[in-house]
């Protein structure tokens, strides 16, 4: 082990300056569409459909529907529908389909991209109320749920059957299973189960007419015709409503373990995680790094001992210097033989100087500590007034110049001061899932900042353009970046893309403004 050093104490002042501006008004090039405005009779109509409980028009209470977590997005809708049953979502949709009324679906709105927020006034659909786990089968380990399932009490429900969800976020206490799949929510152990295209059995959907396909009989194996449920994961509510999830789901691991550890250069992350897949191979779940700074922002809002500090301190100074962390999870049915690989493997990398530094969780409290250090790290992002966000995949030999490329650039921009006379820019951190190649870079800011978002894009964009990588690994392209997906996909692939929004949403009410 090496020495831990200590830091001092930025004296930066915690202020949560949010933007109350509209989009529409700071976008301006953005127009509403040529679509229907909510009247009386729309009103009546609707409350024929639902009951009164289900309809949101009070401006108050529709505040919460009409922005997103970050407060970054805020819209304008003024009606709020919150359907019980797929065919309540089919009634709407058809009446909004003919009246051209432009909608939003809407599940945990834990977005990142603005995705599931109005522009202008479209009417928002709630799935909050579409809560109910329809089946489960012990056998094949297949679930049924409704699209307003939140993921953790999903996998609670699983837990308790002796499987587990094949997905986590940190969001996973307000998420919905749902907007997951729209958005094809890569998470925290996609190394271990895969994206949601593989183990997403079958969809139920509600069309712009209201036409309700459904998919949910699918077994694991059909191999009869296109694969039609692929269209709608990752579609963004931009061709369907997703109204229900049929999942293949794993058994639940009885032995996991997490190692925390310090590496001295990003090369040693990459070559710690080389050798995790050849020697903890099958059991392991989750290989997630995080740079220094991103480690001191979350020590301000966690206020814990970090977890390789050898002294009784927190905070800040509890942060040794170590460049680089990694947060290696192990998970498997045999817990000896899984200890043994993970000694092993441990041994090996200090041996050869990979790490210098680490601690090994060993009970479930210690566990979930270590887990807050990493999941902890998007929340510190926004602390002091707001973040940009950017989840990007790159080529593992090019990720982290990524995070390297912004800070140089944004330390040579000659950014105006705010109103106390600080820069805007507060810390560019870098951290993200090594095994998927999918890297988080967040721009943690005092206040959103047009000469900021003016630095940052397309440059961000270029770069990935340049390393061939995508804009989007996970969370979507939302209204944040659905003008930059030329960056990621070419001029056939939009224009096919185009072509089945218009096929299956000719009237464009479907979330606009949004995706492509």
């Amino acid at each position: 082990m090496l020495r831990l050093f200590t830091r001092s104490t930025r004296n930066i002042p915690l202020c949560q300056r949010f933007s109350s501006t509209l989009t529409a008004d700071k976008y301006p090039n953005i127009k509403r569409g040529d679509f229907g405005k909510i009247n009386d009779e729309d009103i009546n109509h609707f409350s024929k459909i639902l009951s009164p409980n289900q309809l949101i028009t009070d401006s108050n209470d529709i505040t919460g529907y009409n922005q997103d977590w970050m407060k970054k997005y805020i819209g304008q809708s003024k009606l709020v529908l919150k359907p019980k049953t797929t065919e309540q979502v089919s009634e709407i949709l058809k009446y909004c389909n003919q009246r051209k009324l432009a909608v939003v679906p809407q599940g945990g709105n834990t977005g990142l991209v603005g995705g599931s927020v109005p522009v202008f006034d479209e009417i928002v659909i709630s799935l909050a109320s579409m809560n109910n786990i329809r089946s489960f089968d012990q056998s094949s380990g297949i679930l049924k749920v409704d699209a307003g399932v939140i993921l953790e009490n999903a996998d609670n429900y699983l837990s308790e059957n002796g499987y587990i969800f094949p997905l986590d976020l940190g969001a996973k206490g307000s998420c919905f299973v749902g907007g997951n799949v729209a958005t094809n929510a890569g998470g925290l152990r996609l190394l271990r189960y895969g994206s949601l295209h593989g183990s997403v059995l079958g969809l139920e959907v509600v069309l712009a007419d209201g036409t309700i396909y459904n998919s949910m009989h699918s077994l694991r194996k059909d191999n009869t015709g296109y694969d039609l449920k692929q269209l709608f994961i990752g579609s963004e509510g931009s061709l369907g409503i997703i109204t229900g999830v049929s999942i293949l789901c794993p058994a639940r691991p009885k032995s996991v373990n997490v190692a925390f550890l310090g590496l001295e250069n990003y090369e040693q992350v990459t070559k710690c995680f080389q050798k995790a897949k050849s020697e903890l191979g099958e059991i392991l779940s989750a290989f997630e790094f995080m740079d220094k700074d991103s480690q001191l922002l979350a020590a301000q809002t966690l206020k814990t001992t970090h977890p390789l500090c050898q002294d009784d301190i927190e905070g800040i100074e509890s942060v040794p210097e170590y460049p680089f962390y990694v947060l290696l999870e192990t998970s498997g049915s045999n817990k000896e033989h899984d200890d043994i690989k993970l000694e092993k493997f441990l041994e090996d990398v200090m041996e050869s100087e990979i790490v210098v530094d680490g601690t090994v969780s060993q009970d479930e409290q210690q566990l979930k500590t270590l887990w807050t250090w990493r999941e902890g790290i998007a929340e510190a992002s926004q602390q002091f007034g707001g973040v940009y966000k950017y989840d990007v995949s790159l080529p593992l030999d090019s990720m982290y110049k990524l995070v390297e490329s912004v800070k140089e650039r944004l330390n040579e921009l000659e950014l105006s001061s705010t109103e106390d006379n600080k820069k805007p820019v507060y810390e560019a951190v870098g951290y993200g899932h090594i095994g998927d190649g999918n890297l988080h870079l967040n721009v943690a800011v005092r206040e959103y900042n047009k000469e900021v978002e003016k630095a940052l894009e397309p440059f961000v964009y270029e770069f990935i353009e340049s390393h061939k990588g995508s804009i989007s690994a996970e969370h979507g392209l939302g209204f944040q970046k659905k003008n930059y997906i030329k960056y990621s996909k070419s001029e056939t692939e939009i224009n096919m893309m185009k072509d089945l929004k218009k096929h299956y949403d000719p009237n464009g009410i479907l979330n606009p403004y949004k995706y492509i």
